[in-house]
């Protein structure tokens, strides 16, 4: 049976929506079974409109799913991603995590693999706080968190760090992440569908 691995993201302009179909990818290639999901725009549709690359990404996405707790109760493993908002995530994830009170209390988010990743403007605008925040949410459900560490190469290669996979947005001439950057998002992803799968006895 496949393990199953959600992909929960938030994203503004499109940048994290790239890592998250990345990190999906990665966890296919490990033969995971993926939900890729996004949270609920909580903006008004005029601050929206106010920024067409916002407008555009999110007139493009309406196609990926709503999460729901149901869709983290099901996975073995999940990833959270989130633009950064002062060193912290976006209010769109934090809402979605602050609905999550009776899946933490009953345990249905114990015991499993959790990974982070991220954007920012640029390459010290908050990306590393952004994602050790998340993983302060992490410790309270009982997750076993699931960091890419310097465990391959190419995150050495393309300026990783060892938190999760971050991209600095703001340095990209036409919005698409780079190749190398994506990559990470792969094997971030399939390491996640990995360690999942390793934690079943845990699981019970």
């Amino acid at each position: 049976m496949s393990t199953k691995i959600a992909i929960v993201y938030y994203s503004a302009t499109g940048h994290v929506h790239q890592l998250a179909k990345a990190l999906a990818e990665g966890a296919e290639q490990e033969g995971a079974e993926v939900r890729l999901r996004r949270v609920a725009e909580l903006a008004p549709p005029e601050a929206i409109a106010a920024n067409p690359a916002w407008q555009a990404h999110h007139d493009a996405t309406q196609d990926v799913p709503v999460v729901t707790p149901d869709d983290l109760v099901w996975s073995e493993g999940y990833a959270l991603g989130t633009p950064t908002r002062f060193g912290n995530p976006a209010a769109q994830l934090k809402q979605f995590i602050d609905t999550l009170g009776g899946q933490w209390q009953s345990g249905a988010l114990s015991n499993k693999a959790a990974t982070a990743f991220t954007s920012a403007m640029n390459t010290h605008g908050g990306n590393e706080s952004t994602i050790l925040a998340v993983e302060n949410v992490f410790h309270h459900w009982g997750a076993v968190i699931v960091p890419p560490g310097y465990t391959d190469a190419s995150i050495f290669a393309n300026g990783g760090n060892p938190y999760g996979t971050a991209v600095a947005s703001g340095a990209l001439e036409d919005g698409a992440v780079p190749e190398g950057i994506l990559g990470i998002a792969r094997y971030q992803g399939a390491r996640l569908a990995k360690v999942a799968a390793l934690l079943g006895p845990l699981r019970g």
